[in-house]
């Protein structure tokens, strides 16, 4: 049985806040967003842009982008977060990687993500499945920088590496909150399975550039998100995101509190100090949220930071 918004949090009395004023989503009505909207629906594709009721959908979708949710609908796991679907998936589809890779050409992005739920039913947590869409979209769209959004493949032992042999040109797994947090808010994960996930993924593929993101606003304290910030540096990630969490539902994980735009500069600041390549925080920021532009600054970063000294030139 499916569920929208399962149980996943024993308060029946917990209204959803009010959203401050810098909480604005960007209305969008243009022929852009509805071409995307139509090719979207026509192909029977599934995005997390929808699924998961993200803020950005209409400015994302005015500019062609899209991030593909692949697997299906339905997530194996129930976060407290998260909109997404809940129950038994479906049997994985054999044409989607066809499907994604040929409306990838006909919407021609230049950058796509492709994310999925999780699928804890299958032996390879669908590791597999992701390396053949990431192979059937770069054969057809050899122009095409791909970011993969993954799960985090627990208990299913080497089988992310197929993920990364598929060589995406991003590899993102979010973090999504502090260790103390993670039984009430993703009680299927586990805090360092994930960050050696990161890790991992970055000693086989060092060309890679890794990501991962944290939502505020779930009842952390400020120096346990500078602490998830040293883990995610230990672990070698190039790209920290930091954005508002925004309940879905009553049925959901509360909100603790709205963060102000200075603090999210703050922590953007701290995160910069810290030494991650790039990092974008702000009350609106996803995963996927202007990430073809955000690739093109990671390269710019990585070139900078390669970059020969004045003193290694004249040596």
């Amino acid at each position: 049985m499916k569920n929208r918004h399962p149980e996943k949090i024993n308060n029946p009395n917990n209204p959803i806040k009010r959203k401050p004023e810098w909480i604005k989503s960007k209305i969008v009505n243009s022929k852009e967003f509805f071409t995307t909207k139509s090719l979207v629906n026509k192909r029977k594709l599934v995005t997390v842009c929808e699924e998961a009721n993200c803020p950005n959908i209409t400015e994302c979708w005015s500019k062609r982008h899209a991030t593909f949710m692949i697997m299906g609908d339905t997530c194996t796991r129930a976060c407290a977060f998260c909109d997404v679907i809940t129950g038994k998936p479906k049997a994985l589809d054999p044409f989607e990687p066809y499907k994604i890779s040929n409306a990838v050409k006909k919407l021609g992005l230049k950058h796509v993500v492709i994310t999925s739920v999780d699928r804890d039913d299958l032996p390879d947590g669908g590791s597999n499945h992701f390396h053949d869409v990431i192979i059937s979209t770069r054969n057809l769209n050899p122009d095409t920088s791909i970011e993969v959004l993954t799960p985090d493949f627990l208990r299913k032992g080497d089988a992310y590496k197929r993920v990364v042999d598929a060589n995406p040109d991003v590899f993102n797994h979010n973090i999504e909150t502090v260790p103390s947090l993670y039984r009430r808010v993703r009680p299927g994960a586990r805090y360092f399975a994930s960050l050696e996930l990161l890790k991992k993924s970055k000693e086989i593929n060092k060309n890679i550039f890794t990501k991962s993101g944290i939502m505020v606003g779930l009842g952390e304290k400020k120096d346990e998100i500078i602490q998830v910030m040293d883990d995610l540096i230990s672990a070698k990630v190039d790209f920290l995101t930091i954005g508002q969490y925004l309940q879905p539902s009553p049925k959901h994980h509360p909100l603790d509190k709205y963060y102000h735009p200075n603090e999210f500069k703050e922590l953007g600041d701290i995160a910069k100090s810290k030494g991650f390549l790039l990092v974008s925080s702000t009350p609106l920021t996803r995963s996927s949220y202007h990430a073809d532009e955000d690739f093109k600054k990671l390269k710019e970063q990585r070139l900078i930071l390669n970059a020969p000294s004045f003193s290694q030139k004249n040596n």
